[in-house]
Parts: C-alpha cells; structure tokens; sequence
C-alpha cells in the first residue's frame, strides 16, 4: 500500500494506532495522543488519505476531543507500515466500518 504522508502526519497516525487498543479500537485525538493546533493539519492530511475519520463527542470529560475511527485503508495501512491491527470490533460488530470522506 503506497500511501504519502509526512513525518508529521506519519507519527500522529502510528501513535493513534498503537493508542486504538486503549480505547477499544477508537481512539480519542486529544486523549492519550496530545492534539494541538499544529498536529491538526496532520489529522486532516490523515482525513483527506482516507485513512480515518473523526467524531465529534459532546461530553463534557472529552474536553472537546474527537474520536478517530480507522476506515478500511487505515487498517490496511496500520498493519502494512507498523504491524498493528486495530480491533475495532466493539464499535463496527458488523465489520462496517466507515467509508472515507471524500
């Protein structure tokens, strides 16, 4: 799978994966994996890769976090590039899970 990222985008993307298994498989940007104003641009870039997608979650203990769930090509990408697998199974009981925004 030949997908272009910069280090940035590269670092936020492994460190979200190897932080998925705390979270059921849908880890929180902005809980264990620092968000910042200057890692968003990475978010995004991981967006627009159709590697993930985000939520937004409204409860108040988030502090205005979003929770990122991994599409198909992120999975693929996770054990490709770093030998992770993301068990998501708790959240996409179907094995649906979402597509890329495009």
């Amino acid at each position: 799978m030949t997908i272009e990222l910069t280090p940035a985008s590269t670092e936020l993307f492994k460190e979200l994966a190897e932080d998925a298994p705390n979270w059921s498989g849908v880890p929180l940007y902005g809980g264990n994996v620092a968000s910042s104003v200057s890692r968003n641009g990475s978010l995004t870039d991981l967006k627009k890769k159709g590697l993930i997608v985000t939520e937004e979650n409204s409860r108040a203990w988030v502090n205005g976090g979003v929770w990122v769930c991994f599409t198909d090509e992120g999975h693929a990408f996770a054990s490709s590039e770093f030998g992770i697998e993301i068990d998501d199974s708790d959240h996409f009981p179907s094995g649906k899970r979402p597509a890329a925004h495009t």
